[in-house]
């Protein structure tokens, strides 16, 4: 039976290269990306595939637009079976969306927050459904709670912070819907050649290059990533990097700092609400 999956950051790098494992063998993949020129590119490469591919073009650092993905995306496909998340976008400076977010925290953080809450229902009807937060699980960097938007901003600093909110989402997640069938899995592709897509400054984009020139092709993430779409872990969340396990009984995985990020993040969201 044809599978149905989305894949944020779906257009370039790792994401793509999961959406094209997804429609070769027969599934379907929605691609979620602001380039409409890159995902004409991925459908007609579906095209001669078994499978098959739709694009849903979106700025998903607004809230606005994960909520309209959400609507959208669920009514017209009732039952999704994956929903695999890759977007970011580097800063080397500081930029506030027109809903007034540090931009890096709005993409990489709030996306996920809002997509990973706003799907279940339609993940709930997969036979074996499962969010993938492609990140960086397991990093020990401290969290200042009175500066989670990255005021005092380093664009590196602020990417592997915002890295460690996502491992306070997967445990608000699991808390919240462990009793149910969807599994949540952090994920750590290790250092990858993708496009590394941001704004960066000059210094910043020859190191950049350097990491493409040595990093492993985003085509070896796609075997472990793939593998836990067709079996997922039987935990509410489990940690990886590549295919080794990784541990998520510590204090980087706290269900009451969970707790307090959630409802900071909540406070967030509420007055923009739709």
């Amino acid at each position: 039976m044809t599978k149905t999956f989305v894949i944020t950051g779906g257009t370039d790098g790792i994401g793509a290269a999961v959406a094209r494992a997804l429609f070769s063998r027969g599934d379907h993949a929605v691609v979620i990306g602001t380039d409409p020129r890159k995902g004409t590119r991925l459908l007609r490469e579906a095209a001669d595939s078994p499978g098959t591919a739709s694009f849903a073009p979106a700025d998903l650092s607004l809230a606005s637009e994960n909520r309209r993905m959400i609507r959208e995306l669920t009514e017209a496909h009732p039952r999704i079976d994956g929903l695999v998340l890759c977007a970011r976008f580097f800063q080397t400076h500081r930029k506030v969306t027109p809903e007034g977010f540090e931009h890096n925290f709005a993409l990489f953080y709030l996306s996920r927050f809002l997509l990973s809450h706003g799907m279940v229902d339609a993940l709930e009807k997969g036979d074996t459904p499962v969010i993938i937060n492609v990140a960086g699980p397991g990093q020990d960097i401290p969290i200042n709670w009175a500066d989670l938007q990255s005021e005092n901003y380093d664009g590196v600093r602020a990417m592997f912070t915002t890295g460690r909110y996502h491992d306070l989402l997967g445990v608000d997640f699991a808390g919240r819907h462990g009793t149910g069938p969807v599994r949540y899995v952090l994920f750590n592709p290790g250092p990858t050649s993708t496009s590394f897509a941001g704004e960066f400054d000059a210094p910043t984009g020859r190191f950049v290059e350097q990491q493409k020139a040595s990093a492993k092709p985003a085509t070896e993430v796609v075997p472990p990533i793939v593998g836990i779409l067709d079996a997922p872990p039987a935990e509410p969340l489990s940690a990886f990097g590549g295919h080794t396990r990784i541990g998520v009984q510590n204090d980087l995985f706290s269900p009451t700092a969970a707790a307090r990020l959630a409802t900071i993040t909540e406070q967030l969201l509420k007055p923009r609400a739709t």
